[in-house]
């Protein structure tokens, strides 16, 4: 039951990542510290639509 999300810089919003997740467990919008290429530093990234 695990659905694809792709992840977005906040700061540049850049598309970087894409993961999976379960929206059964979790119903809200993911949010992780990663490293964006773009950026060249670790920001937040969150899910998008």
């Amino acid at each position: 039951m695990a659905d694809k999300v792709t992840l977005v810089c906040s700061e540049c919003f850049s598309r970087n990542y894409s993961t999976t997740k379960n929206k059964k467990v979790n119903g809200q919008r993911l949010e992780m510290r990663k490293f964006c290429p773009k950026c060249g530093k670790h920001t937040l990234h969150k899910e998008t639509k």
